[in-house]
């Protein structure tokens, strides 16, 4: 393998590891108080079309951005109000909101564009070449001459941390999510610091819709997060609920998804059905092998009651 083609396979790595890893740092927050993000692929493909609407009706990529950012919200404040204020199962509100986005979605695109196969064209993010360290051999293809959003995708990732670790809004985030009873006795409301961790995980999970529809394709598909948000939830717990974990584990299975994209194009004599089934075997398999020795907060999925 040449230097050129090293450089695009790791390049094209960090673009698909954007967008599981803003997923994965929703969900990471979300989960780390407590609640599960099942229903992070949902709000991923609600940020994906909101943020597609927003930028084909104002031709302005920021005014999609904000909208995909509010669009993952609103599916999380459902999610939020069911499983805080009702305390309904997190794991079937997840799953119900997953329907709900998927339904949802392509009610309205058929609905605002009519037709049975709607289509919306949008320019893409183009690339924002560093000065000087885009010059740099290997590395600077690689890591200076990207996207906006693979920029901000992976410098996310240490006020994430940093924020966990070392605030005290991210302890008590933390506390609530391994022993709310405990962080209701010092004053902290543990209800409400779930909200805002699940509405914060929907905001970030938008983020990562938008990746999609207006950094990666240019456009909007029914159900184009195909699983993302389920790639994300495993990288989270191969990352053992740690910021650089699930980076590692999204760059990971985005490495697995470049190398996919290469092989159909060596025309090698595999089906490409099997091809496209490797980066969620791959997750199983780290999922068997890592994953159960993961140790996961110590309250997520259980509903707090106040006495």
């Amino acid at each position: 393998m040449d230097l050129a083609t090293l450089a695009e396979l790791l390049s094209a790595t960090l673009r698909i590891s954007t967008p599981l890893l803003f997923a994965a740092m929703g969900g990471l927050i979300s989960e780390r108080a407590g609640t599960f993000a099942v229903g992070i692929e949902g709000m991923m493909l609600a940020g994906a079309f909101g943020g597609a609407l927003a930028a084909l009706l104002t031709g302005s990529s920021a005014a999609g951005l904000v909208a995909s950012l509010f669009a993952g919200m609103a599916l999380a404040l459902v999610v939020a109000l069911a499983t805080t204020r009702f305390r309904a199962d997190q794991m079937v509100t997840g799953l119900a909101v997953n329907i709900l986005a998927l339904g949802l979605t392509s009610f309205l695109l058929r609905g605002l564009f009519g037709g049975r196969t709607p289509v919306i064209r949008l320019p893409t993010l183009p690339a924002w070449p560093v000065p000087l360290l885009g010059d740099i051999p290997l590395l600077g293809p690689v890591l200076f001459r990207q996207p906006p959003l693979v920029y901000l995708g992976f410098l996310l990732v240490v006020p994430v941390a940093l924020y966990l670790a070392k605030t005290k809004s991210g302890l008590m985030l933390r506390a609530v999510g391994e022993n709310p009873e405990a962080a209701f006795a010092v004053g902290t409301d543990p209800q409400r610091v779930r909200t805002l961790a699940i509405l914060a995980g929907g905001a970030f999970a938008g983020l990562g819709g938008a990746v999609l529809s207006l950094q990666e394709v240019g456009t909007f598909t029914d159900g184009m997060t195909n699983g993302r948000g389920f790639i994300a939830l495993a990288a989270i717990i191969v990352g053992r609920w740690n910021p650089f974990g699930a980076m590692a584990g999204c760059l990971l299975f985005g490495a697995v998804a470049a190398l996919e994209s290469r092989i159909q194009g060596w025309g090698l004599p595999v089906s490409s059905y099997v091809v496209q089934m490797v980066p969620y075997l791959v997750a199983l398999g780290l999922l068997a092998g890592i994953g159960r020795s993961s140790k996961m907060p110590g309250a997520i999925g259980a509903p707090f009651l106040r006495h």
